[in-house]
């Protein structure tokens, strides 16, 4: 996974804040915080996994899939991505 690799100072930057967020839930759920303040917390923490999620997963394709010269790898590696999107959306 170069791109990952290419990528990582920004990937982590971005899991950090991400577990910033989950930090802040925490404290708030500690801290018996309101619901709604609580539910948008974790609204915000999902979006940033999903962010993340599709950023990686954009570079991936772009890498594995697109530019990918052998056709037997594209379609190994689609097959492998298209498993991943069907566990990442239940």
């Amino acid at each position: 996974m170069a791109h990952v690799t290419r990528h990582r100072r920004k990937i982590l930057t971005r899991i950090r804040r991400i577990a910033g967020q989950v930090g802040a839930l925490e404290k708030a759920l500690e801290k018996d915080i309101d619901c709604a303040a609580v539910l948008t917390q974790i609204a915000a923490v999902r979006g940033a996994v999903h962010g993340l999620m599709l950023e990686v997963l954009e570079d991936h394709l772009r890498e594995h899939v697109v530019a990918e010269p052998r056709r037997g790898s594209r379609s190994r590696e689609m097959a492998a991505v298209t498993s991943l999107i069907r566990t990442y959306i239940k």
